[in-house]
């Protein structure tokens, strides 16, 4: 229940806010608008407002179907206009007008995406601090020589270091920079390297497509450090079989040392023969007696590569700390950090066209649906972070060149500010049915990813 309402509120709020981009700089321009609806299909309640702005007779609309919404406004070329209202209609505006009632619309979005990554900066957000768990074996972290327990303080591009406040950070930074081709350095301390250090990832070297879990498997920091104990136990699973118990630290595995919660996950990953279960030796503590115990994990299979399962949350919860900015600082961050997600959303639309992204990165209702209620599980802030980067996805796709999206309608005014002449209705015709025609594979493409991520 929780996931459906927050994808309604998710959609009704980021739709609105798009439309009302629209309607306002409508309004301000003088064009008459004749309804503002979010969704589309049958009326499910409408109304008019009492007191409008001079000129208006809008009727609001929410309708039944919501992925969607439209602002109708006022032009001959969708039915007649009296002549003493000629001059409210759309299609007689000046081009600089048109564009700007078009554009307002994305604009809207990135504007409520900067809003809502303010008030995340204001409000503040529990995160694990950066310190860094084992890498995975032979991946670019554990090449560099990171060993665990290292703490990040500054990360960055080229030489140009910034501070590190928690790990979402690091894992941002390191996202950008690995989709992006480009090595990032980082200044860590501790984990037993004596002073503070810096340390080159070469994240252009693995080449990533895909910002997912295999990616970061490949560059070694998956997850904060945390210590290693047994969590919540399943009925039923290998951990219950094997006598583990919630509250159980784990000191060894097949003689091993575990030091922290990402080393024993790699170690209960790791630990099968082919497609059997290779059942281990895991040294614990329990209630500060030290116990041993076999433990034989569960088989499953995940993108043709096998790995065991002990039916348990491994590793207690890391270190946290608060991140919060003063109002100026958060206002800026707000905006770089509505700035970096949309330039990494064209960087990865662009090269998904060109080949260099797998499309499954494009996202559905689906996905969208589930992340909704996930993030809306954590707390106010995360539902904040995710309705920002749905806002700012929302306003950039808007802004792609495709005849049916305002994008597109900002090329037709392009061509007719560069060469004095309007796009012929002929061709109008001919590129709005292309449009669709793209939209709905890219519709269909996302949806199928929606349903192999989900259900796959």
């Amino acid at each position: 229940m929780l996931t459906v309402v927050a994808f309604i509120v998710a959609l009704g709020l980021l739709i609105a806010v798009h439309e009302y981009g629209h309607y306002r700089v409508a309004v301000a321009c003088g064009v008459r608008v004749l309804r503002f609806s979010v969704g589309f299909g049958h009326t499910l309640y409408s109304w008019k407002p009492k007191r409008q702005h001079p000129g208006q007779d809008t009727e609001f609309v929410i309708a039944a179907f919501p992925l969607g919404g439209y602002v109708k406004m006022l032009d001959e070329r969708e039915g007649p206009v009296a002549p003493e209202e000629r001059h409210r209609a759309f299609n007689t505006q000046p081009l600089r007008s048109r564009a700007a009632i078009v554009a307002a619309g994305p604009i809207a979005n990135l504007l409520l995406a900067i809003a809502l990554y303010t008030a995340v900066n204001w409000i503040g957000v529990e995160e694990p601090v950066a310190k860094l768990a084992r890498p995975v074996a032979a991946s670019l972290a554990d090449q560099a020589g990171l060993r665990g327990g290292e703490l990040v303080s500054r990360a960055g591009f080229d030489g140009e270091l910034e501070a590190v406040q928690s790990f979402e950070d690091l894992r941002w930074r390191i996202t950008r920079g690995a989709l992006d081709g480009r090595d990032i350095t980082l200044e860590v301390a501790g984990g037993g390297g004596g002073q503070t250090r810096e340390i080159v990832l070469p994240l252009s070297r693995i080449g990533a497509k895909d910002a997912d879990a295999q990616m970061f498997r490949k560059i070694g920091i998956v997850a904060p450090l945390t210590r290693p104990e047994i969590g919540e136990v399943m009925a039923g699973g290998a951990a219950e079989r094997a006598g583990l118990r919630s509250g159980d630290v784990v000191r060894s595995v097949g003689g091993t040392a575990i030091v922290d919660g990402q080393q024993l996950r790699e170690a209960i990953r790791a630990s099968v023969d082919g497609d059997q279960p290779r059942a281990q030796a895991w040294d614990i503590e329990r209630g500060g007696q030290p116990l041993r115990v076999e433990v034989a994990p569960e088989v499953r299979e995940e993108g043709g590569a096998r790995f065991g399962r002990v039916g348990a949350y491994v590793g207690a919860p890391p270190e946290m700390v608060t991140v919060r900015q003063g109002v100026v600082d958060g206002v800026w961050r707000g905006v770089v950090r509505t700035w970096e997600v949309s330039a990494l959303t064209v960087r990865m639309l662009g090269k998904m066209l060109i080949g260099e992204a797998s499309i499954k990165n494009l996202s559905g209702p689906l996905t969208i649906a589930d992340y909704a209620g996930k993030s809306a599980s954590l707390g106010l802030t995360q539902y904040l972070v995710f309705l920002a980067l749905i806002s700012v996805s929302l306003g950039v796709l808007n802004l792609m060149p495709l005849p049916v999206l305002d994008g597109g309608h900002l090329m037709y005014y392009l061509w007719e500010g560069l060469t004095g002449k309007s796009v012929s209705e002929a061709w109008m015709e001919r590129l709005q049915r292309g449009g669709v025609a793209l939209l709905l594979v890219m519709m269909s493409i996302a949806l199928f990813n929606d349903v192999t991520r989900l259900f796959g």
